[in-house]
């Protein structure tokens, strides 16, 4: 009795519940409520009522669930909708200072937009090709060298083709809508994209003699000679590379006028674009051109004894590293006449003679003085020189020479270690900000002449102080060894004036067949 009497109790508090239940269930039904602070998302509906589900589930395994339950959605992140960009192979020696062909500006995707997980991808993404050789075959009967070997020269292939692609969309997206619309004058757009229109049909006829190389079994035997036949016609990156000092400058300049940042800005946020800015893809061929060397030496590498390339590939890659390094030399004295025609003289003595003679730039960038004052410093092949930065009428950057410029077989360099001393209060201020360290400091002076100077500098990290006192010994270096082989000279006996006609033929030799060949 006293088992059933407590078996009914529990019965009817449970149908106490169930009425006081549904009574609530009722009143809520009759007055309708919606907090806008407790809405949940659709997100959060799918969660809960995945747990009710697997709850019910628990409870009564035998009973069938009628709840109806929503599809799960499928995940759109940005992984295999974007290819992110490679970077180039060759990096700057210097990347916290501007050099000679260093434009620095590598082929990097800005961080992808937030994206909802529930929002579709973008029609007509561009998406590079990222197979390997291997998986355009079914069979081989290759070594692991030989497939290494046509790895290679198939990423040469495929590298050719996405700079075609590349290089026309420049064109057609780019160029050819900013003409039509008068964004920019035809003069404007001819110095900012150069002579990039014509290394289209150069490197298409590359990519045609490469993909007649390939064999009924996609495999390609002798490439050296084709490497041979067309290096040369990579010569036509000097003009086009020589131009870049200034085209980069102008397109800074354009990037002020509301037209052009909003028409480029467009351009980036498009699909097409990779979220790659204008000058991204202007600098590609020169991120090509440097990397010709690194895939010749690979293929060098994998290239066995016997094969008929062995004789020819190192005669190549001479060649191609002959080529990079004129593109080098005359880019690094397009650079240096840029950014003479940029310097501003406060005092017509300040005007050195080392400043025109210079035809390169070791270095240049900026450095902060123990005024905690910000400089522009270039250090030229004979001459240093200290620069504020200032605007023209136009708005372009104008370089105000500061103080005196260095010869730089006068210049003297000392190291400041990082320490506590290194200058009074004012010095240690300027340079730590009100810390107790001074750190990545140096020190140039002149000798020799009746107005010492002396310029306590600061370099923004380590690594940058050490690039500058690396360059700036070479320079001190090369300028004496310059000086002293000068002397000797003016020391010498004058040269006997017969013997001109003999040094004009040897310094000149395709001159002057090409003078006898006419007569």
């Amino acid at each position: 009795m006293e088992i059933e009497d407590s078996l009914t109790s529990r019965s009817g508090s449970r149908d106490r519940q169930c009425n006081l239940s549904d009574h609530t269930c009722k009143k809520r039904k009759q007055e309708p409520f919606v907090n806008p602070a407790l809405c949940i998302t659709e997100d959060e509906e799918d969660e809960e009522d995945d747990h009710e589900k697997t709850t019910e589930h628990k409870k009564d395994p035998e009973e069938p669930s009628t709840k109806r339950v929503r599809p799960v959605a499928k995940s759109n992140s940005l992984t295999g909708v974007i290819t992110p960009t490679k970077t180039p192979a060759l990096k700057r020696f210097g990347q916290s200072i501007t050099r000679s062909i260093s434009f620095r500006t590598e082929a990097r995707p800005l961080p992808p937009a937030n994206m909802r997980s529930r929002q579709k991808p973008p029609l007509f993404t561009r998406k590079h090709n990222s197979q390997c050789w291997s998986d355009t075959v079914e069979s081989h009967d290759l070594t692991a060298k030989e497939i290494k070997r046509q790895e290679v020269i198939y990423e040469l292939t495929q590298g050719e083709k996405q700079l075609i692609e590349d290089l026309i969309l420049v064109k057609k997206v780019y160029y050819e809508p900013m003409l039509k619309l008068e964004i920019m004058t035809e003069s404007e757009l001819g110095h900012i994209f150069g002579t990039l229109d014509s290394l289209i049909p150069l490197h298409e006829d590359f990519l045609t003699r490469l993909e007649k190389l390939r064999g009924s079994e996609k495999t390609v035997g002798e490439v050296a000679p084709t490497l041979m036949n067309w290096f040369p016609c990579l010569e036509a990156y000097i003009t086009y590379c020589c131009n870049q000092v200034g085209a980069k400058a102008l397109l800074d300049l354009k990037k002020q006028d509301k037209a052009v940042e909003r028409f480029l800005l467009l351009c980036q946020e498009s699909p097409f674009s990779r979220k790659l800015d204008l000058w991204n893809f202007l600098d590609l061929p020169r991120s090509r051109l440097v990397k010709y060397p690194l895939l010749l030496k690979e293929i060098q590498k994998c290239t066995p004894p016997e094969h008929p390339d062995e004789d020819i590939l190192p005669d190549a890659l001479e060649l191609i590293l002959s080529i990079v390094e004129e593109v080098n030399k005359k880019t690094g004295e397009a650079e240096c006449q840029f950014y003479r025609r940029g310097l501003a003289y406060m005092e017509e003595s300040q005007r050195i003679p080392e400043i025109q003679l210079s035809r390169f730039l070791y270095c240049q960038g900026e450095l902060k003085n123990s005024k905690g004052q910000r400089l522009h410093v270039f250090l030229f092949e004979l001459a240093l020189v200290l620069t504020r930065l200032g605007e023209d009428r136009e708005g372009g950057h104008l370089y105000q020479v500061y103080r005196q410029p260095f010869p730089n077989a006068l210049l003297n360099l000392e190291d400041i270690p990082d320490s506590e001393a290194g200058g009074g209060g004012t010095f240690r201020t300027a340079f730590t900000g009100g810390n107790d360290k001074v750190r990545n400091c140096f020190r140039v002076s002149s000798r020799g002449r009746a107005k010492a100077q002396s310029h306590s500098l600061q370099a923004n990290d380590s690594f940058n102080k050490q690039q500058w006192i690396t360059f700036l010994r070479q320079a001190i270096v090369q300028s004496r060894d310059r000086g002293s082989l000068t002397s000797q000279n003016l020391q010498s006996p004058p040269p006997d004036p017969t013997l001109n006609n003999l040094a004009e033929l040897s310094l000149n030799p395709a001159t002057e067949m090409t003078h006898h060949a006419t007569h």
